[in-house]
């Protein structure tokens, strides 16, 4: 009846996410399953769509005579398990599995188990596993297949003895006291929510009350022969052990032809009497009493929802704590005021120490710890410490003499000096405490989420009363059920001996499995530098020797301590003398600088932030070569460029200009100690001023007062620039000084450029090329420069084949210089040296691009191409293709970002290189795999048949004086008929609406349609080929408007600009002809709801558009599926009889459920005496319908007499047939 309604809601079921190191992991698969939590009971995984079967096994599992009537089957009467695909062997896979099953739950340690087995048993497939069922439905065709499994096994009568019932019905006669009975067995009771108010309600309503036969419904009695008075009743006669309630919260709403779910208020209780309900017999009250013990709750719609499960821990297997939000405290017996200590804001050590003596029982929850610590210091623990300590459950770990960790790592106590832990129970001096907590009858109740357990309290249940989240199936056992002693915290207790053993087995084969990931996943490669093969130079340290030599690599297990660590490097180093020092390093542009010392040997690895390939230091701890080392972030080396003017030596080259030398500087240096350093005591120390590719430089002097300021306090920065200029140099023409700032002008001897060429490219070295010299100046053109260059080299009969290339500070060819430019306009500096390369230079409009094949750049070789910016991102990719010998389709561009990493994908493929901003000298990575989707919509349009629909009319035709019935509209406007399809869109769904009304208004079929802006275009959602729902806000995301792809809309032209409000309804309103049963064409009006959308505001609005009175006017809604008409009329007198109170009255709601395009009848009473709505159209479908419906109402009678015939044959009794959508497959055992 419902068909997928129990589909597997999105955010219900998450996969579980895992911090873990990808570096470590080749797939989710290498990893182990994760051990049991808290709680020390196991969830069962969800296989896309079975959290309605995992609700169901738990509360089995959790029904102690079930499970164990379930274990006490042994292999000589189920089979085994190895053999069920051997034909002769008569196994009985279901139990097998089931037991399996439980005993995995049970004892294996994992956080959650699986169901494939056991769903493989049922025979199910991936579309089963991934789509959702009823629970109620599945609790009775598992019953079932149990029960047929089972069949000539001790285990035969399990489901009859534990959850079979019997209810009686029964009529008595009111003559002559005759009782006619008829006695039913039943599985579980299926009980009313609508119009009740609980569980005991709908059992007095079942069981309690009497249906009379009197007046015309009278009984035919078979003593008295004749027509008499009768009551029916209905009672409880045969109590199972364990009652199943199911809740009947799912219902067809036939006025609206649509399901709902009922999610009013529905209360049932923890315990209950059924002596009320049942027949009456001396029996003792023990006998009629009842505990709850699971509740399975749907939460969702009828549409798509998640189950999960509450139970009952009866035999206290898992760990239950009281949820902390809703702990009660527990009280000291006399007041005990902690110690105020010092709060230390940079030792996480004492910040936690802090935290904790401020806690009455110097305990609190690691969850609730960093909360606390972000209220105290303001920052939170990943933003403060994490970097350097870890997370805070492993710092907390590694200080075991401080802290400890119980309730399986969840709780954290402080350990006080001279005393014990406290125990939870006590205080940390040991006092006493008084538990407050609720008795002991409430405890052990568990929320069972798929591969979530959390312990709830039993008020909890009171939630699942009511709403979107609430109780669906309910689960009694009768109180005078007692359990063994032995039975209590054994989860051992009846399993079957070889599942004990297969259960050791896998327990110790997991926990090998998961010492060794743990130790492969925290193994991590140090990179040792040794002291011996540094020296200190310009504030940092450089290597002496290779980096083979100097730089040893040492994988460790993290989790052990610096002093096994040092140990480590102590055997590696034999000949090491003295002490040894750790030190963290990093490798700066200006060379190695040291920050922390690793000084606590008891501290891990972790905790002291060592990860993998980090950089440790090996040394004395004091100097390098007999030089100091200053070590810290304050004293950080800095990459300077030293910049001085070139002296001129007789009978040297042509040169000047400034020479450069790179230098190291500590952060923590003053300038005037670096003047100093320098040996220019008098010198000026400038900062450059100038923008890139401007012919003159400006250089600004640092005044006197900054030489006092640190190279960090005057924000200078790797590759920053200072020049050095003696006084006795301003004196030139080369340098002029206004004010502070120095002008550098590059003299005339400096007006030059070198061109070198080497047939085996760059990597050839000078050894077999040229260098020559080409005077140059800034405006002159770089196929100039290149000419002259050529002319020299004598290759000018090869002009076209070679461009000129810059090299930059790696090594790697620039781009080619586009040679209709000047050297200044190219950013070209004077006195560099350009390469003769082979290859042609781009054009004006062509752009040079760098582009590697696969996802990772570094590691394949880098190619060139030149290309037109006007070609697509499409072409372009072909063209690389075909460079690199590639083919197929399978293949996308993507950008390298700022660290040479492939990037984010192109998905613009047909946009022009120029449009996306891509320049000469980018690099692109050609990536094998389609384009990733970017959450595109495609959706169907249609053209709206009424376009420019008047609304408004002259006045003699608003009052319908006129005569006009010749054009007047029979029934309901055909508008599906007239609908035209004009195309496809695609469509971001991040896009707005006001980007799809453009979009669309580019399809071919629109061309003519003259549309001044997104204001006179209408969009409406069709359902049926219906328009239903109009779009509003042109600025909303299509997600946000709920649009998913293939949603049909359809386009609607407007005479005049339209901005409609959220509670702005369009209806289509046409008044009748008066004394017939026809309409004027209708008219659009627009109604605001958002003061009151009720029938009289409706009337209202309606007369007013009319100028009618507003007691002359009657107004109905049309229903065009059924042909039918409902009255709109003020209905808050209508009162409910059960409840007595009146509705809230809406449109919007049942029964009218006013909506967008919803058509309007209306009728004039000053000259319309006719009433009646309907028209003959109407009265022709609804025979129409009557026909359909009587069709197949027979082929159904046909179906269900044969079905019948063939199930009486089978089953040879009356039993209930499951639905085809759910089934399980079950061998033949009689």
């Amino acid at each position: 009846m419902f068909g997928n309604l129990f589909e597997e809601d999105d955010e219900a079921f998450m996969p579980e996410s895992a911090g873990h190191d990808d570096r470590k992991l080749k797939g989710k698969d290498c990893e182990p399953p994760p051990p049991r939590g808290a709680t020390n009971l196991c969830g069962i995984k969800n296989q896309g769509g079975t959290c309605y079967l995992n609700s169901l096994l738990q509360t089995l599992l959790f029904t102690p005579e079930f499970r164990e009537a379930l274990f006490n089957l042994g292999p000589e009467e189920l089979g085994c398990v190895e053999n069920k695909d051997k034909p002769e062997a008569n196994v009985r896979v279901i139990p097998l599995e089931l037991q399996k099953l439980f005993a995995h739950l049970l004892l294996l340690d994992q956080l959650a188990a699986s169901t494939t087995d056991l769903t493989d048993s049922f025979g199910w497939s991936s579309n089963e596993e991934m789509s959702q069922q009823d629970v109620q439905e599945l609790n009775r065709i598992l019953f079932s297949a149990l029960e047929s499994s089972l069949v000539g096994t001790s285990g035969s009568d399990l489901i009859q003895r534990l959850y079979h019932g019997t209810v009686v019905n029964q009529i008595v006669c009111k003559e002559c006291g005759n009782v006619s009975e008829k006695q039913e067995d039943f599985l579980d009771l299926t009980v009313s929510v609508n119009g009740v108010s609980g569980l005991e309600e709908a059992l007095w309503n079942m069981y309690v009350e009497e249906e009379l036969f009197e007046g015309n419904n009278l009984y035919c009695c078979g003593l008295c022969n004749n027509l008499v008075r009768a009551a029916k009743s209905a009672k409880l006669r045969k109590l199972p052990p364990f009652l199943t309630v199911s809740l009947l919260r799912f219902s067809f709403d036939l006025t609206k032809c649509e399901r709902y779910k009922e999610m009013g208020r529905y209360t049932f209780p923890v315990r209950i009497n059924l002596r009320p309900f049942c027949e009456k017999a001396e029996r003792a009250d023990s006998e009629y009493e009842y505990e709850l013990f699971s509740v399975i709750i749907h939460k969702g719609g009828c549409y798509g929802g998640h189950y999960h499960v509450y139970v009952k821990d009866i035999d206290h297997l898992g760990n239950w704590e009281a949820p902390e939000e809703e702990a009660k405290p527990k009280l000291l017996n006399k007041d005990v005021k902690p110690p105020d200590s010092t709060l230390e804001r940079e030792d996480p050590l004492s910040v936690l120490k802090a935290i904790l003596s401020r806690e009455e029982s110097n305990c609190v929850l690691v969850d609730q710890l960093g909360q606390k610590l972000l209220d105290k210091i303001g920052v939170s623990w990943n933003k403060k410490f994490r970097k350097q300590y870890g997370p805070i459950g492993k710092f907390l770990q590694s200080h075991t003499d401080t802290f400890l960790l119980a309730s399986n790592g969840t709780r954290v106590h402080l350990k006080l000096a001279g005393s014990a832990a406290p125990e939870p129970s006590q205080s940390a001096d040991g006092e006493k405490m008084v538990d407050l907590s609720s008795p002991s009858d409430e405890h052990h109740w568990f929320d069972l989420n798929d591969s979530i357990v959390r312990p709830i309290r039993e008020k909890d249940i009171e939630k699942q009363f009511q709403g979107k989240e609430s109780a669906y199936m309910l689960f009694y056992r009768k109180l005078e059920l007692q359990r063994p002693a032995e039975a209590k915290e054994n989860p051992r207790y009846k399993v079957p001996v070889h599942l004990l053993q297969e259960i050791e087995e896998e327990n110790g084969k997991l926990t090998q499995t998961r010492l060794e990931f743990d130790a492969s996943s925290n193994t991590v490669e140090v990179r040792l530098h040794l002291a011996s093969h540094y020296r200190v130079e310009n504030g940092a340290l450089q290597l002496c020797s290779s980096p083979q030599e100097s730089v040893l690599q040492l994988p460790f297990d993290r989790r052990k301590t610096v002093g096994d660590f040092r140990l480590a490097v102590y055997q590696m180093q034999d000949q090491w003398e003295g002490d040894m020092a750790l030190t963290v390093a990093k490798s700066l542009p200006a060379g190695l600088h040291l920050y922390d010392m690793l000084l606590d040997d008891s501290q891990s690895l972790y905790s002291a932030g060592v990860s993998d390939r980090s950089d440790l230091f090996v040394w004395n701890g004091r100097e390098v070569g007999g030089v100091s080392i200053q070590t810290g972030e304050d004293w950080e080396p800095v990459l300077l460029t030293l910049l001085k003017p070139m002296e001129v030596v007789e009978d040297a080259a042509p040169g000047s200009g400034l020479c450069e030398s790179p230098r190291g500087v500590s952060a923590g240096t003053t300038l005037g100690a670096l003047r100093l350093a320098l040996g220019r005591e008098e010198a000026l120390l400038c900062q450059e001023e100038r923008a890139q590719g401007s012919p003159v430089s400006g250089w600004r002097v640092f005044p006197q007062d900054d030489m006092q300021k640190t190279i960090r306090e005057l924000a200078l920065r790797d590759g920053d620039s200072i020049l050095i200029l003696e006084p006795q140099a301003l004196d030139t023409s080369q340098f002029t000084m206004n004010g502070d700032v120095v002008t550098v002008t590059t003299p005339s001897e400096c007006r030059w450029l070198l061109v070198s060429y080497s047939p085996g490219g760059v990597a050839g070295g000078q050894e077999e090329g040229k260098t020559v010299q080409i005077p140059a100046t800034g405006n002159m053109l770089l196929s100039e420069v290149k000419l002259k260059a050529m002319e020299e080299l004598q290759l000018q009969d090869q002009l076209s084949e070679y461009s000129l290339r810059q090299v930059d500070r790696n090594g790697k060819l620039l781009p080619p210089a586009r040679e209709n430019m000047s050297i200044r306009q190219a950013g070209v500096k004077l006195t560099s040296t350009l390469f003769l390369c082979h290859g042609s230079a781009p054009g004006a409009t062509q752009l040079f691009l760098f582009y590697t094949v696969g996802a990772d750049p570094p590691s394949g070789p880098e190619m060139e191409i030149i290309v037109e910016e006007t070609i697509t991102v499409k072409e372009c990719l072909k063209l690389m293709l075909k460079m690199s010998g590639l083919e197929g389709e399978c293949w996308h561009l993507r950008k390298v970002d700022w660290c040479y990493e492939a990037g984010d994908a192109i998905t613009e493929e047909e946009a022009t290189l120029a449009k996306l901003k891509i320049s000469s000298g980018d690099t692109l990575v050609v990536t094998e795999g389609r384009l990733p989707p970017k959450g595109f919509l495609r959706l169907p349009v249609w053209l709206y048949p009424g376009q420019g629909v008047c609304t408004g009319q002259p006045e003699s035709e608003i009052n319908h004086i006129a005569e006009g019935v010749a054009e007047l509209c029979v029934g309901i406007l055909a508008v599906d008929a007239e609908l035209q399809f004009v195309g496809d869109v695609e469509i971001s769904g991040e896009a707005s609406l006001e980007d799809l009304k453009t979009q669309v208004m580019t399809l071919p079929n629109l061309q003519d349609l003259s549309v001044p802006s997104a204001e006179y275009l209408r969009f409406w959602v069709l359902e049926g080929k219906r328009p239903t729902k109009i779009l509003r806000g042109n600025q909303l995301h299509i997600n946000k408007l709920k649009l998913g792809s293939g949603t049909e809309i359809c386009v609607q032209h407007l005479l005049k600009e339209e901005n409609l409000g959220p509670k702005e309804l369009v209806l289509r309103v046409k008044m009748g002809v008066p004394q017939e049963r026809l309409y004027y064409p209708e008219v659009e009006l627009v109604w605001d709801t958002a003061k009151e959308c009720t029938a009289r505001a409706l009337r209202q609005t309606i007369a007013s558009h009319y100028c009618l009175p507003l007691d002359k006017i009657e107004v109905a809604k049309y229903f065009p599926d059924k042909y039918e008409w409902m009255a709109v009329s003020s209905w808050s007198q209508q009162i409910s009889k059960r409840k007595k109170k009146k509705k809230n009255e809406n449109l919007q709601g049942a029964p009218f459920h006013l909506k967008d395009g919803d058509i309007i009848g209306v009728k004039n009473l000053l000259i319309d005496s006719n009433r009646n709505f309907s028209t003959a159209k109407d009265d022709l479908g609804k025979q129409q319908l009557r026909q359909e419906a009587e069709k197949k109402k027979k082929s159904s009678a046909n179906l269900q007499n044969s079905e019948s015939g063939q199930e009486k044959r089978a089953l040879g009794r009356n039993s209930r047939r499951p639905e085809l959508s759910l089934s399980i497959s079950v061998r033949e055992f009689r």
